[in-house]
């Protein structure tokens, strides 16, 4: 009966136990953020783009080298020169896109 009564109050101090929490985890800054950002980006199918204002991460449109007419047509945006809808999104650089209403106008991306 002893150890019975010992073996429970011993299975009474285990489960009263807990870990002390540590220190909060801080986000990464600087170049490692950068390298984060990179990494899951890259893990969701993104693709990383370095420039001159920094870094993006450009995702692949669904709709991709398809016909459109004006930008609801697209995912992203709507070429005008091709009429098709950009492959990813967003696109950087200056483009000639077609607005909404069908119309030429210049989209320029940093």
């Amino acid at each position: 009966m002893r150890a019975l009564a010992l073996s429970a109050l011993m299975a009474l101090a285990l489960v009263a136990c807990k870990p002390e929490p540590g220190p909060p985890r801080l986000e990464p800054v600087g170049a490692a953020r950068v390298e984060a950002e990179r990494k899951a980006c890259e893990a969701d199918g993104g693709i990383w783009s370095s420039g001159a204002f920094g870094s993006i991460c450009a995702r692949r449109t669904k709709d991709a080298n398809q016909s459109c007419r004006k930008e609801s047509d697209c995912e992203g945006v709507c070429l005008a020169r091709s009429m098709t809808c950009a492959p990813v999104r967003p696109l950087l650089g200056c483009n000639e896109v077609l607005t909404d209403a069908g119309t030429r106008a210049t989209l320029c991306v940093d």
